[in-house]
C-alpha cells in the first residue's frame, strides 16, 4: 500500500484551493467530475473504491488522493490546478485567496513537483497590439510562396508557415503540427487556454459537414478546449449557417491570415477578439477586418 503523502492540513488547504466545501469540487457537475478524471487523468472516480468515506465529489476525490502514490497526486493536483485557472482567467475573475495559492505552491515543491514561473504580471493583460515588421513582412512573403505552390507540396509549406507563425507570436504548442492529406492537426496554448487546431488550404471552401466533425473531435476533448478552424479558401455561407452557433469553434480563413500580417497585427490580439466577439454574436466567423 502507498504511503498517503499528503497530511491532514494539506487536505484542508486543498478545500479552500479547489472550493470543496459542501461536498463540491470546483463547478464540476457529477457528470463532468467523472468525464474530467475519466478523459484527462484515465481514472474511474466513480469506483466504489473511492467511495468509502462518502460519494460526493469532495469525499471522492479525499479518497483518492489518500490511497493515491506521491507521482498520481500530483498529476492529479496538477490537472485540478490547470483547470481552475483556465476557468478563473476565462470568467476574468482576480485571484482571491493568493495566500492559499503560495501554501498550494509549497505543498507541490514538498511531493516534488515544480510549480510554474511567475508569471502574475501578464495573467490578465491583453496580448499586444502590434506584430514586428520584420517578422511580419517575412511572414507574409511566405504565405504568397505557399499560394504559387502545387496542392501536395502546398500542404506542407502551409503546415511549416503555420508553426513558424505561432513560433514567432510566442504560442506554446502542446503537439507537433501533423499533415494528414490536406488537412493539418496540431494543437496550442494561448493565456492560459488550450486551442485544437485544423488547418485546410484546399480550392473549396470548407462546409458544414467539415465544422462539425472538428466541432465532434473539440467537444470530446477537455471542456475547456476551443478549437481553431483555418481554411484558406474560406467557409460557405450555406456550411456556416448550417452549423450554427454557441459552439467553442473559431473560423480563420487565408483572408484574415494576410490581414494580421498586413495589418502587423498580433495574432493573439486578432484571436481573442475573434473569441470575444463570438461570446458576443455566437457565430464562429467574423472577419478580422471587422472585429472593433
Amino acid at each position: 500500500m502507498n504511503k498517503n503523502p499528503l497530511k491532514s492540513l494539506d487536505y484542508d488547504l486543498l478545500d479552500h484551493v479547489f472550493d470543496m466545501g459542501g461536498g463540491y469540487v470546483l463547478d464540476f457537475s457529477n457528470k463532468t467530475f467523472s468525464e474530467f478524471f475519466f478523459d484527462e487523468l484515465g481514472i474511474d472516480i466513480d469506483n466504489a473504491h473511492y467511495c468509502d468515506i462518502g460519494n460526493s465529489k469532495a469525499n471522492r476525490l479525499r479518497s483518492y488522493l489518500r490511497q493515491a502514490s506521491r507521482e498520481d497526486v500530483l498529476k492529479v493536483l496538477g490537472a485540478l490546478w490547470e483547470y481552475r485557472e483556465v476557468k478563473r482567467k476565462r470568467a476574468g475573475v482576480k485571484e482571491g485567496n493568493p495566500q492559499y495559492i503560495a501554501e498550494f505552491w509549497q505543498l507541490i515543491r514538498r511531493l516534488g513537483g515544480t510549480p510554474p514561473k511567475h508569471r502574475a504580471e501578464n495573467d490578465n493583460a491583453a496580448p499586444c497590439e502590434k506584430m514586428d515588421d520584420r517578422i511580419a513582412n517575412d511572414l507574409l512573403g511566405k504565405l504568397m510562396e505557399v499560394s504559387n505552390l502545387d496542392p501536395q507540396p502546398r500542404g506542407y509549406a502551409f503546415e511549416k508557415f503555420l508553426k513558424e507563425l505561432f513560433d514567432a507570436c510566442g504560442l506554446s504548442g502542446r503537439a507537433s503540427f501533423r499533415l494528414v492529406g490536406e488537412q493539418i492537426d496540431g494543437s496550442f496554448e494561448m493565456v492560459g487556454e488550450t486551442y485544437l487546431l485544423e488547418a485546410k488550404w484546399t480550392n473549396q471552401q470548407v462546409d458544414a459537414s467539415d465544422l462539425r466533425a472538428f466541432n465532434a473531435k473539440v467537444e470530446g476533448k477537455a471542456s475547456w478546449s476551443r478549437g481553431l478552424f483555418i481554411s484558406n479558401s474560406g467557409f460557405t455561407e450555406d456550411g456556416l449557417l448550417a452549423f450554427g452557433s454557441g459552439k467553442r469553434l473559431i473560423c480563420m480563413d487565408g483572408l484574415d491570415l494576410s490581414e494580421i500580417l498586413l495589418g502587423r497585427l498580433s495574432f493573439q490580439n486578432a484571436l481573442s477578439k475573434k473569441v470575444r466577439r463570438a461570446a458576443e454574436t455566437g457565430r464562429p466567423f467574423v472577419r478580422v477586418r471587422d472585429l472593433h
